[in-house]
């Protein structure tokens, strides 16, 4: 039986994690939250911890075995243009505690959740060994790349003075059940859901900039097997890996899908004087393939399919919209 705790269980990455590990009969979970309540799950015990506090860090870790760090301060792209201290200064001080007390407790596991914005712009795929830190990186990513590529430095350096074994996933655009859906804080996929879903039939859904932009878009349940799969299958000490779809697809024909797969009838709007980040980006996984075992398997229309039924039940719902 491995004590897992998963940070951040009350969040989008962190919630669907912390529910898949406790159908895992040989799994006992603890979620980390703070500022979001708890929901009703006899398989997850929740602790409430301000990850930003050494004396909280140390309590909850007392007594784990695997700790999966999916706690961050995050929004849209919106904040990345107009806020970008807002993703730096809170995510180092938490993942630098993290760290330190997971050495101290002598955890055997550290999965924790990078990113890929690090990347340049490319058409073609991503392999985890093409970062260069002599390159220069889009600046609207500056903070919050570099922030990403300190904490997986530390993952690093910790994994060679201790026996723990870290998992460091870049991970492309995810999406799925309970991200935000909100136009002004969420990323792309789960605004255009949101402004799809809330549009009157036969009215327009708006398009921040030209749509042109390209993004490797992952869902959430093709994320979590992979975080399994590292804790089961990982045999190095550190090991940084690519989890993505391996596929860019542009934003304007993202829209075009999810109003399809809605069923609605939308005229589509482009809006140049809104911000948007012009930049094609996917991930080459085949690292994951080869010491993990894990492919993708949820195709972007089966996502946005399973994502709107979600959104149907979970959220229209208790809106009184069905």
């Amino acid at each position: 039986m491995k004590n897992i705790l998963v940070c951040g269980s009350t969040g989008f990455i962190g919630r669907n994690i912390a529910e898949y590990l406790s159908r895992q009969s040989d799994c006992a979970v603890y979620g980390v939250y703070l500022n979001t309540e708890p929901y009703p799950h006899e398989g997850i015990r929740f602790v409430r911890a301000d990850l930003t506090r050494r004396e909280d860090v140390n309590r909850v870790i007392k007594g784990m075995d695997v700790v999966i760090q999916a706690a961050a301060s995050t929004s849209g792209s919106k904040d990345i243009i107009n806020r970008p201290y807002h993703h730096v200064t809170d995510n180092a001080v938490m993942n630098s505690l993290l760290l330190r007390f997971a050495y101290e407790n002598n955890i055997q596991h550290f999965v924790f959740f990078s990113c890929s914005v690090m990347y340049q712009p490319s058409e073609t795929p991503h392999k985890e060994i093409d970062f260069n830190a002599a390159d220069t990186m889009f600046p609207n990513y500056f903070g919050v790349g570099w922030t990403k590529v300190y904490i997986e430095k530390m993952c690093e350096f910790y994994s060679r003075i201790s026996d723990t074994k870290f998992s460091v996933i870049r991970h492309s655009n995810i999406y799925g059940p309970y991200d935000k859906y909100d136009p002004e804080k969420s990323h792309v996929f789960g605004a255009t859901v949101a402004k799809i879903m809330t549009a009157p039939d036969n009215g327009e859904i708006t398009v921040w900039g030209e749509g042109k932009e390209k993004r490797d878009l992952l869902h959430v349940d093709d994320l979590t097997v992979a975080v399994d799969m590292c804790i089961m299958n990982q045999r190095g000490k550190y090991e940084l890996i690519n989890i993505g779809s391996g596929k860019a697809v542009a934003v304007s024909d993202l829209v075009k899908k999810i109003v399809s797969a809605s069923g609605k009838k939308l005229k589509i709007v482009y809006d140049l004087s809104k911000p948007t980040i012009p930049t094609t980006l996917s991930l080459d996984c085949e690292k994951a393939k080869t010491i993990l075992g894990w492919t993708p398997k949820i195709s972007i229309e089966a996502g946005i399919k399973m994502t709107l039924d979600w959104y149907k039940k979970s959220i229209h719902r208790k809106e009184g919209a069905f």
